[in-house]
């Protein structure tokens, strides 16, 4: 259990049930004749909406744990993910896209991401920090108006557009 002091950007704390990320926070406030406080702006990972709560002296927060667990990308279809235990392809499993929401642009097949789990169900999905992706449809350069820097708009491999520099 926390105290409303320990609550600091960055852990993970249980409201209601559902796992909350601490983003930012006031620190401890204490004005005159009121009790001290803190007040933080939590961010839901499952829902990812963000709500504002304000912790006193009397409050006693439940960290949440959540487990990290590696699994590996096969296919998608409309409204669902399929994906594996990487090393033991008998263990297939779906999610709803709206887990992995826009990150499955950016993975392809035998890609092997980071799951979080809380109550050994996977709410959220990572990517690695840095993903390779071959360019399958690049425009050629234009001459002139290069002034602030210019770009064009290329097509990956997963078929998602984007935009790069000139270069």
């Amino acid at each position: 259990m926390l105290s409303y002091t320990d609550i600091k950007p960055g852990k993970v704390i249980v409201l209601d049930g559902e796992p909350y990320e601490v983003l930012e926070t006031s620190g401890v406030v204490k004005k005159q004749r009121q009790k001290p406080h803190n007040t933080a702006k939590l961010r839901n990972l499952i829902t990812a909406s963000t709500v504002e709560r304000t912790f006193s002296q009397s409050d006693k927060i439940e960290e949440a744990e959540l487990e990290s667990e590696k699994i590996e990308y096969i296919f998608s279809k409309p409204g669902e993910v399929w994906f594996i235990e990487p090393g033991n392809p008998k263990n297939r499993f779906a999610l709803e896209d709206t887990i992995i929401g826009d990150k499955i642009k950016y993975i392809k097949q035998g890609d092997v991401l980071e799951a979080l789990k809380f109550d050994n169900s996977i709410i959220m999905v990572n990517l690695p920090i840095k993903v390779v992706l071959q360019v399958k449809e690049a425009p050629p350069n234009i001459k002139g108006n290069t002034a602030q820097g210019g770009t064009k708009v290329c097509v990956l491999e997963t078929g998602v557009k984007v935009t790069t520099p000139l270069f």
